[in-house]
Formats: structure tokens, C-alpha cells, sequence
């Protein structure tokens, strides 16, 4: 009876060292999961944070942009008013030459 407790005690000791290095095993898995998403995590993190950051910078290339345009609109605006000056200098000039000319005769 000995002999039958004694390899009883063995197979409840090798079946219960047999579970705990299977829960081990899946714990070592579960903390390898665990690990490789906070490594993602961090990486998608990183990731956002250049996108904010080339997000700020296209803003502000943009509104330089913007100001760039404006100040282009503001020296078209003249170089209008600079043609339409020079035009009535050339009409001016024509009824001058017209004059001078009529003078002459």
C-alpha cells in the first residue's frame, strides 16, 4: 500500500509540476504580448507626435504662404495703378507732341 500512495504522491506531483510549467508557460506568453504592445504603443505615440509636429509645420508654411499671397495682391494692386498712370502719361505725351507739332507749323 506503501508502494501504491508513493507512486500516487509522484503522479500528483509530476501532473502538478506539469500545470505550473504550463501556467508559467502561458504567463511568460501573456507577458510577451503585453511587452510587444506597449512597444507598439509607444512606437504609435512617437508616430503621432511627428505627425503633430509636421502638422505645425505645414501650418505655419501655409500662413506664410498666405501672407506671401497677400503682399503679392497689395504690388499687383500698384503695378495696376503704376500701368494706369504711365497710360495717361503716354495719352498725355501724344496731345503734347500733337501741340509741339502744331506749334511748328
Amino acid at each position: 500500500m506503501a508502494s501504491a500512495s508513493s507512486s500516487s504522491a509522484k503522479n500528483l506531483f509530476s501532473d502538478s509540476k506539469r500545470r505550473l510549467a504550463d501556467r508559467v508557460m502561458v504567463n511568460v506568453h501573456n507577458s510577451a504580448s503585453v511587452a510587444r504592445q506597449i512597444v507598439r504603443g509607444s512606437k504609435s505615440n512617437e508616430i503621432l507626435m511627428q505627425a503633430a509636429k509636421n502638422f505645425a509645420q505645414a501650418e505655419a508654411s501655409m500662413d506664410n504662404s498666405a501672407q506671401n499671397l497677400k503682399k503679392m495682391q497689395l504690388i499687383r494692386q500698384q503695378m495696376g495703378y503704376q500701368v494706369d498712370a504711365i497710360e495717361q502719361g503716354t495719352e498725355k505725351l501724344d496731345i503734347i507732341k500733337e501741340q509741339v507739332c502744331s506749334m511748328e507749323r
